[in-house]
């Protein structure tokens, strides 16, 4: 019997901490860094975010995340045969965070590793946990997005530091004798590196370089805006849909402008684009699963609607998916 994986359970989590516009605004002019509401909103669509606590990892967040999602799949940690965790923030150099969370869950034994793909790592990590499934190599999959991008922010450069968030975004899934991911398409393209990238390392002890986040804002949105045409349609193709179909387009959460041209080249109304950008910031590989979740349970997602997920990050990465729920 030919083997697929299906999604049978989502779940989410957000720090406790909300900040909105005007409370970021008013901590970025303690410190000399002039921005505004209007600014944020109109340049991101974003009007607010969540931070983490001091001593709060991208493991806590996952671990939460990761219950809910077991906790919708009616599963147990035990029945976990395979995690992955996508993360740019992990809780350290090493082990992975995949390992720590796997022992706070309690699912200790199966496999467990870090995929680092940046905003593209949790459908990296999807299409990861889909072909091990459809090899043999698991049965019950934990794939988890999860980030405290907060830790790496540069509080003085308003062109980034209000852009993103943390959260954590996880799905459970399962062998099947039918179909629920459909198809996939990753890439990747290292010489642009430099337009969207931490410049930093351990060395001696020591930080070398710089810890904290740079971006090339146009560069990155010129890219993002071809790049996910492109492998939507590539998604579409191989599994010989048309973009008519899709129920759903899920996003990666960056920024409102590029979703807007992504759903405006698939000629597909924003009506159908999951949007939530606007409360959860950029919360990179967790904004997929994070989104998924609070779409579906709002009751917008309903089972047996196609799906269209796709991001973009660092490194440069990208990629989509398409399933049926």
């Amino acid at each position: 019997m030919k083997l697929y994986s299906r999604i049978i359970g989502t779940g989410s989590y957000l720090p406790p901490r909300r900040l909105t516009n005007a409370e970021l605004v008013t901590d970025l002019a303690s410190r000399g860094v002039e921005s505004s509401d209007q600014w944020i909103v109109e340049r991101t669509g974003i009007r607010a975010r969540h931070f983490a606590a001091p001593g709060v990892c991208s493991s806590d967040l996952g671990l939460e995340a990761a219950r809910n999602a077991l906790q919708a799949a009616r599963c147990q940690p035990q029945d976990i045969d395979l995690i992955i965790v996508a993360t740019s923030t992990p809780d350290m150099v090493f082990p992975s965070t995949a390992c720590i969370l796997q022992n706070k869950l309690g699912a200790n034994g199966c496999p467990a590793f870090d995929v680092q793909a940046v905003c593209s790592g949790f459908i990296y990590a999807l299409t990861v946990a889909d072909a091990m499934i459809r090899t043999g190599g698991a049965s019950k999959a934990l794939v988890v997005g999860a980030e405290v991008f907060s830790r790496i922010l540069d509080f003085r450069d308003r062109a980034t530091c209000v852009l993103f968030g943390d959260g954590a975004g996880a799905v459970v899934l399962q062998a099947a004798d039918s179909p629920g991911i459909l198809a996939s398409d990753l890439h990747a393209d290292g010489k642009h590196a430099g337009i969207l990238c931490v410049p930093g390392y351990l060395s001696g002890g020591n930080v070398s370089g710089d810890p904290l986040l740079k971006m090339d804002g146009k560069a990155v949105f010129k890219l993002a805006v071809n790049v996910l045409d492109e492998s939507a349609r590539a998604t579409l193709a191989k599994a010989g849909r048309a973009a008519s179909e899709i129920d759903w387009l899920i996003p990666h959460q960056a920024n409102i402008r590029i979703m807007q041209s992504t759903a405006r080249k698939l000629a597909l109304s924003m009506d159908k684009v999951i949007v939530t950008v606007d409360q959860h910031g950029n919360t990179s590989a967790a904004s997929i699963p994070l989104a998924l979740d609070t779409a579906v349970r709002a009751g917008k997602i309903k089972p047996g609607e196609l799906l269209l997920l796709e991001g973009v990050g660092g490194g440069f990465t990208w990629g989509a998916v398409l399933l049926q729920l």
